[in-house]
Order: structure tokens, then sequence, then C-alpha cells
């Protein structure tokens, strides 16, 4: 049998644990204490909400679940005959997005009005493993559903922002957009109403492939020309500003909101972090219906979290639109830039062993509660050899120990 753990997830050692234990706990310390709520949610979703998401790319990374025994049988039966049946009817969720969609349509009646809710949990998409970027992953998400007031995003911003401080991520800058301006931006570049989504889809590569990647891909997929080469020369100008946008559209009220959330996050954020309008932001999934947001560490380089409004998807559920925004922290994004910058965490207690003849358990238990308030302490049975015991103690960490029945000193460990 294999010993190591599935490709795409890892298993974490307690040094590790300890250190995701500490970033889930500072995020959750500021959403908390900024008036958020926690909820959990199953990580099995049903496979035709999953399907109706609107997930983008996201839903060809879907870990599928296979039907069971008779419903099996009959799927596959129906598979070789006519090619057409599902053999899967669950799945394990991509995001938290659609299951808090889900939620809030159920339990919409208990729940206050706007709900400001928290999710830390697990995630899982068929990733090609690569740092950063697992199968298995933990997001920290959260939203604000059943408002339509941008003092929402605002809100998210500010409460994400704080969080990463407090967590010690510094040096970032929020990037924003709005996906009314980039269609009417596409629209006005010669393409169709139709063609957005397919649009999008492609000029959310450009950072990978170039606005002449994007060109060529737009082309490949049979788009006029004209409107190829306008998108792409519109969208190269550096820089790009709102008011460049607010002259290609008739409707200025997207680009009013942009600038109204950018001054007023400037106004509260006392010059913490940076703010800017960008137009290249796309965000991939295609629920996301006006404001999209990204967190970019201008430190260490790529994206740390990022959201945005997704005003359709709790209608899917319930057949009348309910405004929804939300902002996620790149949780795996910032353990791994912590671990690589040999973070260490803040006022944590030293840990000590208690080493103890197998005669004197309660004496030690007595001796390591009074130790307890300064120190993280562990019980060990003495064993013969000391040397190697104390070896594996300071190579876990341990500040010191302590024989019971040889001193009243704490043995300090050399560092």
């Amino acid at each position: 049998m294999k010993t190591t753990p599935v490709k795409g997830t890892n298993d974490y050692l307690p040094s590790q644990t300890k250190l995701r234990d500490y970033v889930q706990r500072k995020i959750l310390e500021v959403y908390e204490s900024c008036g958020f709520e926690r909820i959990t949610t199953p990580v099995i979703e049903d496979m035709e909400n999953l399907n109706k998401s609107e997930g983008g790319e996201n839903l060809n990374l879907m870990f599928k679940i296979m039907k069971r025994g008779d419903k099996l049988t009959e799927a596959l039966d129906s598979y070789k005959t006519s090619g057409k049946e599902d053999l899967a009817d669950l799945g394990l969720r991509y995001d938290l997005t659609l299951p808090l969609t889900r939620f809030y349509a159920n339990n919409r009646n208990s729940l206050a009005s706007p709900f400001k809710v928290i999710q830390i949990d697990r995630s899982f998409r068929a990733e090609r493993p690569q740092r950063g970027r697992l199968r298995e992953f933990i997001q920290c998400d959260i939203d604000i559903l059943g408002s339509t007031s941008k003092n929402c995003e605002i809100e998210l911003i500010d409460t994400t922002a704080k969080a990463l401080l407090n967590v010690g991520i510094s040096d970032f800058k929020i990037r924003i957009n709005d996906r009314r301006i980039l269609k009417n931006l596409i629209l006005a570049a010669g393409f169709k109403a139709e063609d957005s989504d397919s649009v999008c889809i492609s000029f959310d590569k450009a950072d990978k492939i170039g606005m002449e990647g994007v060109k060529a891909e737009l082309l490949e997929k049979g788009f006029d020309s004209a409107a190829c080469e306008k998108f792409v020369e519109m969208m190269s100008r550096k820089p790009f500003t709102l008011d460049d946008a607010a002259s290609y559209l008739e409707d200025k009220e997207p680009v009013e909101s942009v600038r109204n959330i950018i001054e007023k996050v400037r106004a509260v954020n006392d010059g913490r972090y940076a703010i800017e309008y960008d137009c290249s932001l796309v965000r991939g999934q295609g629920y996301y219906t006006g404001t999209v947001f990204e967190i970019e560490s201008l430190e260490f380089g790529g994206s740390v979290g990022g959201g945005g409004r997704y005003d359709n998807l709790i209608g899917k559920f319930i057949g009348e639109n309910v405004p929804a925004v939300g902002f996620s922290i790149g949780f795996e994004r910032i353990v791994c830039i912590l671990n690589d910058n040999n973070f260490k965490i803040p006022d944590s207690k030293k840990k000590l062993a208690i080493i103890y003849p197998a005669d004197s358990v309660t004496d030690a238990i007595r001796i390591a509660d009074g130790y307890r308030k300064e120190y993280d302490v562990t019980l060990i049975e003495k064993i013969k050899k000391l040397g190697k015991l104390f070896g594996k103690l300071e190579e876990s960490g341990y500040y010191g120990c302590r024989i019971i029945d040889e001193s009243e000193e704490i043995k300090i460990f050399e560092k």
C-alpha cells in the first residue's frame, strides 16, 4: 500500500498544521470582529446544482461521484445504449459560493438580511498540481447577501484587508473592475452580446499569453478580425483609466460605482494598501455580474485573494434574484508565503517536556499543570536512551525538558 497522499493533496506535520491553524485563527478573528457569522456546508453537492452554477473553467475541474448500486447499473446500461446517461449524480464543491447560495435559498427565512457570512473550509478541483495550487485546498470567504448597496463592496474590501494585515501580509494592492464595464467595452469593439463570455474567457488569460495571444485565440474561435483587432488595441492602452472606460459607455453608472468604491476605500485605509482600477481584471467564474476584485501581493507576486458580485446565482434556486457579493482569501498561497519566509508565530508558548518514571504519572501530571500557564507541556515516559530522546525533542522544536526524578530544573536545549 502507498504511504504518500493522493497527488494534489498534502499531509501536514504538527509544525505545519500549527501555522495553518494560526492563519485561519487570525483571519477568523477579524471576520468575527467585523460582524460576520460562520456557517458550514457539506463538501458534496448535487451534480445538477454544480453544472448550473456558471463556474467557468472550474466546471471542467470538478470531482464527480458516480451513482451507486442499482442506479449505477441502470445508468451504465443506458449509457451503453444511448451514450447520454450521466453516470455521476453528486460532486465535490469546487468553491464555497455555490454551497452558500444553496444554503441561503434553503434557510433564508431564518437568516438576517443582509446576511453577513463566513466560510472557512475545504474545496476540491482536479487541477494540475503545482506550487500553491492543490486539488484539496482551504478557502476563507466572507459574503454579504441581500443588499445591492456598493457599501457592501467597501466593507468586504476593508475587512479582507484587515484580515491580511492581521496575518502579517502587508504589501499588497487591491485591483478592481466591473463586469458591466468589460462587457460594454467588448460590445464597443464590435463583438455581439452573446460573444461576451467567450471573449472574457480568452481575455482572462492575458497575463499568461499576452494580448497578442488573446487576439490569436479570439481569431481561432472565429470572431471578426476587425473586432479582435480593435479590442486588443483598446485594452492594450496603458494606462486605461476609468475616464477612458466611460468614453465607451452610454450608461456611466458602472464606472461611477467603481470610482466611488475606490475613493471610499482610500478614505478608510490610511495608506496601508493600494487600490486601483484595472481594466484587465476578469475573474474566471461566469456567475459574476458586477464588481470584481483581486488582491495582488506586491512583495511576493501573484494573487492572494479575489471575489466579486454575483446577483443572479441565488435566483437559480428560488426564482427571484437576491443580490450577493463576496471576497475570498487565498489561504494556501498565504501559507506558502509565510513558510518560505520562515515566519514565526508570535506570542506562541514554548514547548516543554516532562519526563517521568512509569510509576510517577500522577506526580508528572501535577507538575506539568504547574508549568502550563507559561509552556505547552507534554508528558513522556522515561526511557533508557535519553540522548536519542533529547535529540528528537530538540528537532521537534522543544525548548527544554524536566526529568522529574533527577532534577527540579529545566534542561534547556541548545539552539
